[in-house]
């Protein structure tokens, strides 16, 4: 196994039941954070069945839309690593957090709002929506391919947050970059190479690449560690941007996938042919350690897949609110004290 112990030294691998899906493997790093609860809903006698109105719910919207999986990953790392996961992206208005540049694009919002309605015709303020979007995330990427993982609830909603408190770097930053903005929200390096790896779904704009294709640091050639014949693909879908207004297409950050959205380890081995889309995901073989991860989950999937479980874990747990901090909204779109309105 090379030497991915000198990253994950807690692989051993423990055997967890979730109430209603299958036996699945997780970390034995995994504990549960200290203010969250796992089936919190259920031990509070507050929901019993919360995680399973949100299966339901998830399974069935899967079924007919499958980009629900990396609509809602991004949607959830949007949320966590900017205030932690308190759902304050998912609030609406005139220069909410949602509306910030780094967000553009952003989907999934129908998704929670849907869920949320369900619950709250069941149990009235009492599911938070910080909850809703972490294990409906986790569901949908279960059925996409990822692990179904723990999810320890118990988060409260914060409240607006603007547009201009959002930091979310560039993808064309480079590793060192990245890797210090991760490690200002608590992760390290091997919960970044893990997160990254979600790009083996989903689509990103022509604009975050296009600096690749045609004038890759002010050279007036594509960036030389894209393969060249990438490069011709996507100069096919990604024309220059020479026109205030022209259109932005979406491509697939994993070609690979596709339109199956399938969660896989084929993005490492694209990083590793020199075929990643994004910069930062390129950016993975620039730093000895994250290269050496690369190459284990490559050629190793389930190492892979217990790692995203570790990661999305730490990640959900970032500047979480409990207790009496916070609320439950009762409309995921707007806090309280504007429901009605």
């Amino acid at each position: 196994m090379m030497q991915f112990v000198k990253f994950f030294p807690l692989l051993a691998i423990v055997v967890i039941s979730l109430a209603g899906t299958a036996t699945v493997e997780a970390a034995t790093g995994m504990n549960p954070p200290v203010k969250l609860i796992w089936h919190y809903y259920k031990i509070t006698n507050t929901c019993d069945d919360a995680e399973t109105y949100i299966r339901y719910q998830v399974e069935k919207l899967y079924k007919s839309d499958n980009t629900i999986a990396p609509k809602l990953l991004r949607l959830l790392y949007s949320d966590c690593m900017v205030n932690g996961c308190d759902a304050s992206v998912l609030l609406q208005g005139p220069n909410s957090e949602r509306t910030a540049p780094q967000n553009r694009g952003l989907g999934g919002f129908v998704i929670i709002d849907k869920i949320k309605q369900v619950l709250e015709s069941r149990c009235p303020g009492v599911v938070s929506c910080a909850d809703i979007l972490n294990l409906a995330t986790r569901d949908a990427v279960h059925m996409a391919g990822a692990p179904s993982y723990p999810v320890f609830t118990g988060r409260r909603d914060g409240g607006r947050l603007y547009a201009d408190a959002v930091d979310l770097p560039s993808p064309s930053i480079s590793v060192d970059e990245s890797l210090a903005y991760f490690k200002s929200k608590g992760l390290d390096v091997l919960d970044m190479t893990t997160l990254l790896g979600a790009h083996s779904m989903g689509k990103t704009h022509c604009s975050h690449i296009v600096n690749r294709l045609y004038n890759y640091k002010n050279t007036g050639k594509p960036d030389p560690s894209m393969n060249t014949t990438l490069v011709s693909q996507l100069r096919y879908l990604c024309p220059p941007r020479t026109q205030k207004g022209q259109t932005d297409p979406l491509v697939y950050l994993n070609p690979d996938s596709g339109s199956s959205n399938r969660f896989s380890s084929s993005y490492y081995s694209r990083v590793l042919s020199h075929n990643a889309v994004l910069g930062i995901d390129q950016e993975l073989l620039n730093n000895e350690d994250t290269k050496e991860i690369t190459q284990e989950f490559a050629v190793g999937f389930e190492d892979f897949r217990k790692s995203f479980a570790l990661a999305m874990s730490r990640m959900g747990s970032i500047n979480v609110l409990t207790g009496t901090a916070g609320e439950i909204r009762r409309d995921c779109k707007v806090t309280n004290a504007n429901y009605g309105a």
